[in-house]
């Protein structure tokens, strides 16, 4: 037993630095930090406006639809393709969605808005739409070997101008309410719900960094520091707390509560306040990627898609059916696309006909700043997520201090690129 403890201790009394110890990862660590960057700079810049909770709670649903997309597009580069169809895509699942909701159910069915069936019905159709869009470029791409640029830059046109021929290019709404309040603003949890979540959370993650150091000594493996894992424990805490405060700190106005109550028939006590808590996009952003990082490390599928990426020919000796693969992935970009239809015309309570331009920019640009490798085989969800956030961050910044669009185009541009260098650098310098 003595031996296998001096084992399992020694490659963390060899750690270079505290780093090390804790197995961070430094790329993580580096978005983190210029994540921060970019807040304590705009709050500056804004004269304390940018972390406001209301701004924050705004940052945070504004960010769901894109970082949705950006967890597929992680699948699509790690196996060596390029989706450039996604905005598009996601504007022919709304205008679905919205026609299926405002035209086809009410003459169809008489089913008018405010009916229960509405939402669930409208979103089903989307994510057929979605689904078998997305198979259907994989097929291109995979059965008959037309390279992924092609196929989804020709997406890119198709669909966008679908889009615009199911709405005739006018604004489909109002939308049903059931439907809106998957959108963020008009559905959030409330404070008390919202602090219940935060502990289960908090409970999920100490469980899971103990079974994980279970696991580790059970199979003689090294482990960290008890410090380490205490420290890494506490942070996870805070992170997660401290997001859910922030969200109940942003106050729902007084006119909207009076509104609520009279809604219920009641009258609103004197000095009544109450915080939106955590809106239901975040639950949905927060579970797909809980299921995409599970699909990613714990399946087979999984496992085919980073093997595909890292050496497609050995892959295709060892029995894989990458052309299926393929469709498959696809597939499931499609499901995202229609998933973030849903948040993005929700947030607005209507179709519009520009809603998703220039999402293929931002996505993939998530995807990459997240650390997702050109060259295939190496993503994060986890990274992909961040990388949105920190794009949306960008954006939102630079609206506030008053850059005109176009501007702020031309600095995502330059982020992407950046980023990409820097990645570059940072293989070199690990050998990735």
């Amino acid at each position: 037993m003595a031996d296998s403890t001096e084992s399992r201790d020694l490659p963390t009394k060899t750690r270079r630095n505290i780093l090390d110890t804790m197995e961070i990862d430094t790329r993580l660590l580096g978005m983190i930090g210029a994540f921060v960057v970019i807040c304590i700079v705009f709050d500056i810049w804004t004269g304390g406006r940018f972390l406001t909770p209301r701004n924050l709670f705004n940052l945070t649903i504004q960010t769901v639809s894109v970082a949705i997309m950006a967890t597929g597009m992680v699948f699509v580069i790690v196996t060596r393709h390029i989706d450039l169809s996604v905005g598009a895509l996601l504007a022919t699942c709304s205008a679905f969605m919205a026609m299926t909701q405002t035209v086809a159910l009410p003459q169809w069915l008489g089913l008018e808005l405010g009916s229960p069936l509405i939402a669930p019905i409208a979103i089903l159709v989307g994510m057929v739409v979605g689904i078998a869009i997305g198979a259907f470029h994989g097929w291109l791409i995979g059965y008959l070997t037309i390279p992924a640029f092609i196929v989804t830059l020709g997406g890119l046109f198709v669909w966008r101008n679908v889009a615009w021929h199911l709405s005739r290019g006018q604004t489909i709404g109002p939308l049903d309410g059931n439907f809106v309040a998957l959108g963020g603003i008009d559905g959030t949890l409330g404070e008390s719900a919202s602090w219940i979540l935060g502990l289960i959370a908090v409970a999920v993650t100490i469980l899971l960094l103990v079974n994980a150091r279970r696991n580790k000594l059970r199979h003689d493996f090294p482990v960290k520091p008890i410090w380490a894992e205490l420290v890494i424990g506490g942070i996870a805490v805070v992170a997660i707390l401290g997001f859910v405060w922030i969200l109940n700190s942003y106050e729902i106005p007084t006119r909207r509560l009076q509104r609520i109550f009279e809604a219920r028939g009641e009258t609103m006590p004197e000095g009544y306040t109450a915080g939106y808590g955590v809106p239901y996009s975040v639950l949905l952003l927060i579970a797909v990627a809980v299921i995409m990082t599970v699909v990613a490390q714990r399946t087979r599928l999984g496992r085919y898609i980073f093997a595909t990426g890292g050496n497609p020919e050995a892959t295709e000796l060892a029995g894989i059916n990458i052309r299926l693969l393929t469709v498959k992935v696809f597939a499931i970009v499609g499901f995202l696309c229609a998933l973030s239809a849903v948040v993005a015309s929700a947030r607005l309570n209507f179709h519009s006909n520009d809603i998703g331009t220039l999402d293929e920019l931002r996505v993939i640009a998530a995807a990459v700043i997240g650390g997702t490798a050109l060259s295939g085989g190496i993503g994060t969800i986890y990274g992909a997520i961040l990388g949105a956030l920190i794009m949306q961050s960008l954006q939102s910044g630079m609206a506030m201090v008053g850059v005109e669009a176009p501007y702020q185009n031309i600095v995502v541009g330059i982020v992407l690129v950046l980023a990409v260098y820097v990645d570059i650098l940072y293989r070199k310098r690990t050998g990735d």
